[in-house]
């Protein structure tokens, strides 16, 4: 019998999501994002790459714009006005000080107590199904871009104007991680979170052979989530803690 799943704390306000690519959220957690907008929290995405080498039949450029499109009007579904794309080369993220720098900027500039990202352990099932480069990647790199943006002697040319060291961050959520022990129930947001998903069109377009069932996907992932929370659907997280420093 799986292990019951821990409800996330929702008694925050400000929630940063970031992630490498354009349908990451929406291929499970936009309908716990959709959630959270209901109740009146900001949730802001940053997109770390426009997606552009993903779609075979279309060529970056080309893709990147339809992508960026496409991105905001999913967002726009669950709630989120704000979307920010820092234009990284998509496939070839490497993890490192330079993408630190980046993403510790954009924590500093939003100051999130919240900040959500996608799995970045190698697998997706814990097993032997593998994972890819550009999210395991920026989910390691945003666990320490968190902890950098509050030490002002870390990157200390960002602290200009306005700008200045966030320390706020008290968790970071990486969603559908195979080592998830927290969830949350998105039972009434499923729907919006499908809408989501199928408006990545051209995306998914070019998924296989054009048969890809959206809702029968989502379905798949947070029908057994919501019966570890004792609902119908739901999404998982590992969370991870920055209470302490």
């Amino acid at each position: 019998m799986d292990t019951p799943l821990t409800p996330v704390t929702e008694d925050w306000q400000r929630a940063l999501a970031i992630v490498a690519h354009p349908d990451d959220l929406e291929f499970g957690a936009a309908a716990a994002i959709a959630r959270w907008t209901g109740q009146g929290k900001q949730v802001v995405y940053c997109l770390v790459t426009s997606g552009e080498a993903g779609i075979d039949g279309m060529a970056p450029p080309q893709a990147r714009a339809v992508r960026e499109q496409e991105q905001r009007a999913s967002a726009e579904l669950v709630g989120v006005d704000t979307v920010e794309f820092l234009g990284l080369p998509d496939g070839i993220l490497e993890y490192g000080v330079p993408l630190r720098r980046e993403l510790a900027a954009v924590v500093r500039r939003h100051r999130p107590e919240v900040v959500i990202t996608n799995n970045f352990r190698e697998t997706w099932d814990g097993a032997d199904t593998l994972n890819q480069a550009d999210h395991i990647a920026v989910g390691h790199a945003t666990l320490d871009a968190v902890r950098d943006a509050g030490n002002r002697w870390i990157f200390p040319e960002q602290l200009t104007g306005e700008v200045e060291p966030w320390g706020g961050v008290r968790q970071v959520w990486a969603a559908s991680s195979p080592r998830s022990q927290h969830g949350v129930d998105t039972t009434e947001t499923f729907a919006q979170g499908v809408a989501s998903l199928l408006a990545h069109d051209a995306y998914l377009t070019g998924l296989g052979d054009g048969s890809f069932d959206a809702e029968e996907f989502l379905e798949g992932g947070a029908r057994p989530v919501g019966s570890r929370l004792g609902v119908r659907y739901g999404t998982s997280f590992e969370v991870f803690h920055f209470d302490l420093w």
